[in-house]
């Protein structure tokens, strides 16, 4: 019997996979009723769920690596030759950051797995890593959606112009999934450990840290929907159905794919609420977070269908066996599950978009007992596809499982996923052309391997550690560089600042060393973990003159050093001028200039400590250093903390903040086109109406919209916030007292509906 259906499964494939090709290709998705491809934008939108699509040809990348474990090798080659191409990925289109990340960089990643593993045989020798090029360039059009306070992710993002900005359409969310922020770290670490980039798998390690402090603490259970600046929990329902799922297994597969002990502990925590709250066998059913004994609701969606798979995987064989039971018996009455059913087993929502996840514990329930049974189930799948969903172009989803109704839709999940494993539940293992064990499936059921996991723990590959930091050791210290190199350690300094250090062990000058070496990156990776989770949250540069009037709020780094304006109720205002030199790495030409005022200064070429004393000598009350890297920017840099330079720095009272290139450069062209231009450095934006310079003419009608300060707070940790778009040409414009009473009543007016934006945004 498995033979047959082993057979069958493949012509089913070859049925859904040709038809895309002949009919929908490039689009992203085939609409098997009507025989053509469904393309953002000419087809009626159906919300949400076309968020998935991004003109990048989606099926046929997250097709990638089933063609290759189908022993499709030549459709295989000649689909990657078609992506690396075809497919543009600068498209300007709103996509879902959960979706793109999970089937399109999934997808690249899997594809580009496959490829080197047939490449080390022999074939493809042609392939130089196109598909990890395109999945890098991908995973730096994801990352603007990390730059918020929390770290969790917008969920949307403009694949051309990221988050920020009116031409981007998007960055104007306020809640995501806890699924959506927290099925990241697979892909995003693979992509680090492929490129030898750690910024990726740093940017989902902190999403997941923020999701596991935001745990309800008596339950540890997790909400469904979570606030993305705030981290309030905006939906408190919990299961491990639709919202949740993928977090869960994200956590156990970390473990499994990149060997840290933390994400096994955590999943652990998660799992006995799990059991102890959700699990009412063989049901699962969601519960309120606070009051874990309350139901939430009395039916249960078809995405939970995942669970008995990833209770294997955790070695829990009982309660999946009786859960997989259970939805067996509901396949059985309604030919496949439900969108949701009732505990009773009846209809909550119809429809049944050809998902996976039955057949995905079905197959590792096989895999885990051997029971025939399993494959019974199996064959029961493949007979219901082709029974109630085959049509002449390819497998409709069910719009209605109690009427067979279809609708013109074939998600691209169903040839990633699906036929993935089915074949691997009636193949032998010399059906398949390598060891699955060597790899890890994600949740879109793409193929990455295992040996990332030892890459960062070998003697012979490189080690990365970023750090802004180190008060004992100095970078420019040639004592310690020559301790580094006896040690194999070798040090870059990067465009942005920061230090990277890589550790060829073999390049040491003896074993020992080598053993010291690989101690002291240890040591520095968690000196970097403590000072990244010790960030300072950011400061506010606020062009308070005219004709500005506080209108324009510029996103600044603090200093590790000097005054803290945290501590400050009034912060530091006065005019701003350009320092000589410019770098501030001297003592100052024009120090008679600079005293009294806010020096401004390039980075570069000195340390920031040095900078702030020789502006303080001159008689400065404070400094801004801005960026010497052009196009920089707190859209999409992570906030800048400067450090000291290894010595006490108590000598430095004045404050000192950071401004990427892009902020700086307001702030330059202010200057050179007003001449005077004051400035307030404080921790937080003030409210315009202590903004008036006490020159300007005031008006009795003037105290009349007062704002709270609470309205402009900015929020904590990463990310900017702008009142006003600050790339636009200031509002106000001609002289103040000459303005009419309608027309200042009404500049009132839009000021206030921006701080309004801004408290709803939680800017």
């Amino acid at each position: 019997m498995p033979l047959r259906l082993r057979n069958q499964v493949l012509e089913m494939f070859d049925h859904a996979y040709q038809n895309y090709m002949d009919h929908a290709y490039p689009a992203d998705e085939l609409m098997p009723l009507t025989c053509r491809g469904r393309v953002r934008g000419l087809e009626p939108s159906r919300g949400d769920v076309d968020d998935a699509l991004g003109k990048f040809s989606l099926t046929l990348i997250d097709t990638l690596d089933t063609l290759a474990l189908l022993n499709k090798t030549a459709e295989f080659e000649e689909a990657v030759r078609r992506v690396v191409t075809d497919v543009r990925l600068d498209n300007d289109i709103v996509v879902s950051v959960f979706e793109t990340n999970i089937r399109v960089l999934g997808g690249l990643l899997g594809g580009h797995s496959m490829a080197v593993m047939l490449k080390e045989s022999g074939r493809m020798v042609w392939y130089q890593d196109e598909l990890l090029h395109m999945a890098k360039d991908l995973g730096l059009r994801l990352l603007p959606a990390f730059n918020t306070s929390s770290g969790l992710p917008y969920p949307r993002v403009n694949l051309r112009f990221g988050v920020r900005g009116p031409e981007t359409r998007t960055g104007t969310e306020t809640d995501t999934c806890t699924a959506c922020a927290g099925t990241i770290i697979l892909e995003f670490a693979a992509l680090s450990r492929f490129t030898g980039d750690p910024t990726f798998e740093a940017h989902a390690r902190r999403a997941l840290d923020f999701l596991w402090e935001k745990r309800q603490r008596n339950s540890n259970l997790v909400g469904t929907t979570i606030n993305i600046h705030s981290g309030e929990w905006v939906r408190r329902d919990s299961g491990v159905g639709a919202g949740i799922d993928s977090y869960y297994e994200y956590l156990m597969k970390a473990y499994i794919l990149l060997g840290d002990d933390q994400f096994l502990q955590r999943f652990n925590t998660h799992y006995a609420s799990i059991m102890k709250y959700i699990s009412q066998p063989p049901l699962l059913l969601d519960v309120h977070i606070h009051k874990p004994l309350l139901p939430a609701r009395t039916w249960m969606d078809s995405l939970l269908a995942f669970f008995p798979g990833l209770q294997v995987l955790k070695g829990d064989i009982r309660p999946a066996i009786e859960t997989h039971e259970m939805l067996y018996q509901v396949t059985k009455k309604h030919n496949f599950l439900p969108e949701a059913f009732t505990t009773d087993f009846r209809v909550h929502w119809a429809q049944h978009p050809l998902r996976p996840e039955f057949a995905e514990s079905t197959y590792f329930l096989y895999k885990a007992t051997r029971d025939p049974y399993y494959l019974e189930v199996g064959r029961t799948i493949l007979e219901n596809l082709n029974r109630f969903a085959r049509v002449p172009c390819g497998f409709a989803a069910m719009k209605d499982v109690r009427t067979g109704s279809h609708e013109d839709r074939m998600d691209s999940f169903f040839l990633a996923e699906m036929f993935k494993y089915l074949f691997l539940l009636f193949a032998e293992e010399e059906d398949l052309p390598f060891n699955v064990e060597e790899y890890i499936f994600t949740t879109e059921a793409h193929l990455l391997p295992l040996s990332l996991s030892t890459a960062s723990n070998s003697q012979a590959a490189k080690l990365f550690v970023y750090f802004k930091s180190i008060k004992y050791f100095m970078a420019n210290n040639p004592e310690h560089l020559e301790l580094l190199r006896r040690m194999g350690v070798s040090l870059i300094h990067l465009k942005d600042g920061r230090v990277q250090l890589v550790q060829h062990a073999t390049q040491a000058v003896s074993a020992v060393a080598a053993e010291d070496g690989m101690r002291f990156m240890q040591e520095m990776m968690e000196l970097s973990s403590q000072q990244q989770k010790e960030q300072l949250p950011p400061r506010a540069v606020q062009i308070v003159s005219h004709p500005f009037f506080g209108r324009v709020v510029l996103t600044a780094g603090p200093a590790q050093f000097g005054m803290d304006l945290y501590k400050s109720s009034s912060g530091v205002r006065g005019f701003v001028t350009v320092a000589e030199p410019y770098n501030g790495c001297s003592v100052l030409s024009n120090g008679e200039i600079v005293a009294g005022r806010i020096a401004l200064l390039q980075r570069g070429q000195c340390m920031f400590a040095e900078k702030a004393r020789h502006i303080q000598k001159a008689g400065a009350i404070g400094g801004i250093v801005i960026d010497d890297n052009e196009g920089s920017s707190s859209d999409t840099a992570p906030l800048f903390q400067m450090a000291g330079d290894g010595r006490n720095t108590d000598d430095v009272t004045l404050p000192l903040l950071f401004l990427f290139h892009k902020e700086g450069n307001i702030l330059l062209e202010a200057l050179k086109e007003y001449r005077e231009v004051e400035v307030l450095l404080s921790n937080k934006a003030r409210d315009r109406g202590e903004m008036l310079s006490e020159t300007e003419p005031r008006h009795e009608y003037e105290n009349m919209l007062i704002f709270e300060e609470e309205s402009v707070q900015p929020a904590e940790g990463l990310g900017s916030y702008d009142p006003v778009d600050v790339g636009e040409e200031p509002a106000v414009d001609g002289d103040y007292s000459s303005q009419s009473v309608d027309s200042l009543m009404a500049d009132w007016q839009e000021d206030l509906e921006a701080f309004k934006q801004m408290e709803k945004d939680e800017l």
